[in-house]
């Protein structure tokens, strides 16, 4: 596939998971509480539930008082939120019917624990179960496919997620989707460059014929739905297209993880690993929180305060920016990322060596892996004239030419013309922004052209 590996980036976490204390508050995004101001709730407890929606109730993370129901900004929107302050401790409450002889349980059971979990509604579409959980039920399935490639710049650490017992516990995961899902065959992507992980886990999926290990190169934007399945399947979907149109489903290690630790520890979903990535923090490790605590919270004392930092969600190329700071940590966040603030023009720029600058020309002396990069806010040059350079052809992911839509854009064609020439096809990576040589803003004025 087309694409491009982010290759020898300063920031990247390392592989280590630190666990975070209790907040003294957290904030938990819900459509629907069953809980009032004062009452007492345990971590574990669901506070929340709504059966008029693809759905899983939603849990306290925490052992407190709920302080308030509120409404808050949450990816732009309006959302309503329950605020619950700790009382300190970190116990939590188990799932009912949870056991290490999960194989003993009946199907209905294993999609009861996950339901009540929560981890039923983890990823983009969630688990298909019996529960109003996932846009396809469990018999449609025909394809799992199980995302570990590691495109993006600074995703969750493969070594990280998995490294100890957890690599055990992911293929008990796998396991248990089986079970639930008889009919489908599990795809296994597996960035291939981690060759001693791979070498542990096909040591334990030996003799799992219904597991089709599959290594790929971490060329972003491999994980995007519209890329991952037809690289594996050879099967299209349409942007805007659930994979459950071709009876597949995409789910992520993390998820995995979730799945054995609810139908296995009856633990409910409320804690994530997320990636501390980019130069902007003072070190970089993935951390163990609860759901719900605050950004404000997570970075203290992390920021590199000797400079201005921007906070991302997710990803430098397609993330949100994240300004509140009491903006919670939900259980759909991978990474969050300090990018360090650059604005200011460069004297004489296109004569500097670019020690640190990427360049997918590879002009500059970063393309020498002694040399790391630095993944910034500034765009390093200004908008000039496209000089069909084809780069952004070279990299797009899904074989469209972003410098011909863009120019035929700017002088009028109509949608339906455009349409001849795939612009429905675009799925707003950003990487023709991203390797522009002329800083022609191009993802922008295709994309909102769908």
């Amino acid at each position: 596939m087309r694409g491009y590996e982010f290759r020898n980036f300063a920031g990247k976490p390392k592989d280590e998971i630190i666990q975070i204390g209790i907040p003294e508050q957290v904030i938990i995004p819900l459509l629907q509480a069953n809980i009032k101001i004062g009452d007492s709730v345990k971590a574990g407890q669901i506070i929340g539930v709504d059966d008029n929606s693809i759905s899983n109730p939603v849990h306290s993370s925490i052992n407190g008082i709920v302080d308030g129901i509120v409404k808050i900004n949450y990816y732009g929107k309006e959302a309503s939120a329950v605020k619950i302050k700790s009382d300190g401790t970190s116990d939590w409450e188990r799932l009912n019917s949870y056991t290490t002889e999960w194989d003993k349980l009946s199907v209905e059971k294993i999609e009861e624990i996950l339901y009540l979990s929560g981890a039923a509604s983890l990823d983009k579409y969630g688990i298909p179960i019996r529960y109003k959980s996932s846009n396809i039920l469990p018999d449609d399935v025909r394809h799992i496919i199980v995302t570990g490639v590691e495109s993006e710049l600074y995703a969750p650490s493969l070594n990280a997620l998995l490294g100890g017992d957890e690599l055990y516990h992911f293929v008990e995961g796998l396991k248990i989707l089986n079970k639930i899902m008889p009919k489908a065959r599990l795809h296994l992507a597996i960035n291939r460059n981690q060759k001693g992980l791979i070498k542990r886990l096909f040591a334990l999926i030996s003799g799992y014929d219904w597991i089709e290990p599959i290594l790929l190169e971490p060329k972003y934007p491999q994980e995007y739905d519209e890329i991952i399945v037809p690289t594996i399947l050879g099967m299209k979907i349409l942007f805007k297209d659930a994979p459950a149109s071709i009876g597949a489903v995409v789910i992520s290690i993390q998820t995995i993880l979730h799945i054995y630790e609810a139908v296995v520890e009856g633990k409910p979903v409320i804690e994530r690993i997320v990636a501390l990535g980019g130069t902007g923090f003072k070190d970089n490790y993935h951390v163990k929180l609860r759901i719900g605590t605050n950004l404000e919270y997570l970075t203290k004392d992390r920021i590199n305060t000797s400079k201005k930092v921007r906070i991302v969600l997710n990803s430098p190329l397609t993330g949100i920016n994240i300004s509140e700071p009491d903006f919670p940590i939900d259980r759909q966040c991978n990474s969050i990322i300090a990018l360090i603030e650059e604005t200011d023009r460069e004297f004489l720029t296109f004569v500097r060596p670019g020690f640190r600058r990427n360049s997918y020309a590879r002009t500059f002396l970063s393309s020498i892996p002694v040399f790391k990069k630095i993944c910034d806010t500034n765009i390093h040059g200004e908008e000039r004239p496209c000089v069909s350079c084809a780069f952004c052809e070279e990299v797009c992911p899904v074989n469209i030419i972003p410098h011909l839509l863009y120019k035929y854009i700017k002088s009028g064609v109509t949608v339906e013309e455009l349409a001849n020439f795939g612009i429905s096809d675009c799925i707003g990576c950003n990487l023709c922004n991203y390797v522009c040589p002329s800083k022609i803003p191009i993802a922008q004025e295709v994309y909102s052209k769908h």
